[in-house]
């Protein structure tokens, strides 16, 4: 299949649901560097696709670290419930 990203044309391998995803991220990836060429003026696709791959790292970063302030708390519940459950069950057994 073919995608477009910033004016250029990639033939990339992809089949079912993988195209529609890979359609996705394709159209995100050119959004993101419209956007940074525009807020940058930059017309050097390079240096725009590296400005936009801070850029996304950047929110990939963000998202991990909220996911890890979400699933830290998350997880000692769980290891406390199963603590719950075992001491439970060994004094009724």
């Amino acid at each position: 299949m073919k995608v477009e990203i910033f004016d250029q044309t990639y033939n990339v391998q992809a089949e079912g649901e993988e195209e529609a995803l890979l359609r996705k991220v394709a159209s995100l990836v050119d959004e993101k560097m419209r956007t940074v060429a525009e807020s940058t003026r930059q017309v050097d696709s390079t240096r725009v696709a590296v400005l936009t791959a801070l850029n996304i790292a950047d929110e990939l970063f963000a998202a991990r670290k909220r996911l890890e302030e979400i699933e830290g708390p998350l997880r000692q519940r769980v290891q406390r419930c199963v603590r719950l459950v075992e001491k439970t069950l060994e004094t009724s057994a």
